[in-house]
């Protein structure tokens, strides 16, 4: 992830670069681009991807209803089309109720250790 940390937060990223990022394959990238029409990196010469911290954004939210929120890939869909992308993409930045206990409880075991 050098390279990735290396470029400004606004720059483009290639496939390589947002699989790293997201910690997913390149091909499952390609496969989601097939079942979500809202991902639309912009395709160069060679048919190269270029990804937009919006599209990153959007990836991550996407990524957040799969594997963490469970939901299925007709799910999401649903949610795509029912909130839109701007709503998926914001869902990226939100904590997961789990991620939310788990902070919780840390934070109780710290409070009991130093009374």
């Amino acid at each position: 992830m050098a390279q990735a940390l290396r470029k400004s937060a606004e720059a483009f990223r290639t496939i390589s670069e947002v699989a790293e990022i997201l910690d997913i394959p390149a091909h499952v990238l390609r496969f989601w681009e097939s079942r979500f029409v809202q991902i639309t990196p912009i395709k160069r010469g060679g048919g190269r991807r270029y990804y937009r911290p919006e599209d990153i954004a959007l990836l991550r939210g996407i990524q957040k209803m799969l594997y963490e929120d469970g939901l299925t890939i007709k799910g999401a869909q649903k949610v795509l089309k029912e909130k839109g992308v701007k709503y998926v993409a914001e869902q990226a930045s939100t904590p997961s109720l789990k991620d939310v206990v788990d902070n919780l409880k840390s934070l109780r075991e710290r409070i009991a250790g130093s009374i």
